[in-house]
């Protein structure tokens, strides 16, 4: 696997991040997003699937849907996000189509970001709660859209004449992947505050708040143990893939 420089997000100015549900962004990389976002980063969402099948109430069901994008609009704002994104694809039937990874190219040939962040298309057998179906389905349809139909000006001719013209994504951020695949680890401990707050805005989907709370917040030690930081500190883990940078060779 090639090096991964310690800051890999030096001189990112936007971001585009792609998960299969509401709250997926905000247990995976929320803290990240909020350093991002109190630095000046402008950050999107884009969210696959309407989360119809998530929640533990039956009270909830008529009104799931918009109770959860009201809940992920409030989460994406308390880490700085104003725009998010909803595909509307079915929960639990996400498949990386040609037509959700045409919705991926879209998006991403419109926002150009410097960053592309994306769940794993790997599946993690250490805990496979990570690895939900629509998940991989999500990762498997961004590494299809990002390489080569992004960057291919003779992919989806139909964008290029409506001016969504072919973009090089220099980097590609996965989270929630194999534990040995992981390369870069984000000392969150400054906001790890505001990712417990984005987290318990999706009330419908936690019965136990507090129990929620204590596993996400040792998970986050955990992850900095990993990675070698300070007892005292927090991260979130991703694999950094580069894309189009000076590690890698066009076309290739």
């Amino acid at each position: 696997m090639p090096d991964v420089p310690e800051r890999p997000e030096d001189g990112v100015s936007r971001v585009l991040c792609f998960v299969a549900h509401p709250d997926d962004i905000d247990f995976g990389a929320a803290g990240t997003v909020a350093q991002w976002t109190a630095a000046g980063v402008v950050v999107e969402y884009c969210i696959m699937t309407d989360g119809d099948a998530g929640g533990f109430s039956d009270e909830h069901r008529p009104d799931i849907v918009d109770r959860r994008r009201q809940e992920q609009r409030a989460a994406a704002r308390l880490v700085g996000v104003e725009t998010v994104h909803f595909l509307g694809y079915r929960d639990g039937y996400l498949e990386p189509s040609l037509e959700l990874v045409a919705g991926v190219v879209e998006l991403i040939r419109s926002v150009r970001p410097h960053i592309v962040l994306s769940m794993h298309p790997e599946r993690n057998w250490e805990r496979i709660q990570k690895s939900h179906p629509d998940h991989l389905a999500c990762g498997e349809a961004v590494t299809r859209a990002i390489y080569p139909a992004v960057e291919n000006p003779y992919a989806f001719p139909d964008l290029a004449a409506r001016g969504l013209d072919a973009y090089r994504v220099p980097w590609l951020w996965f989270f929630g992947g194999p534990t040995q695949l992981e390369n870069h680890f984000v000392d969150v401990t400054d906001h790890v505050e505001d990712k417990m707050r984005a987290l318990r805005f999706h009330a419908s989907q936690h019965p136990d708040l507090e129990r929620m709370d204590n596993t996400v917040r040792a998970f986050l030690t955990a992850n900095a143990q990993r990675g070698g930081l300070a007892a005292d500190r927090s991260a979130e883990v991703f694999q950094v893939v580069p894309v189009n940078t000076e590690a890698t060779i066009a076309g290739f």
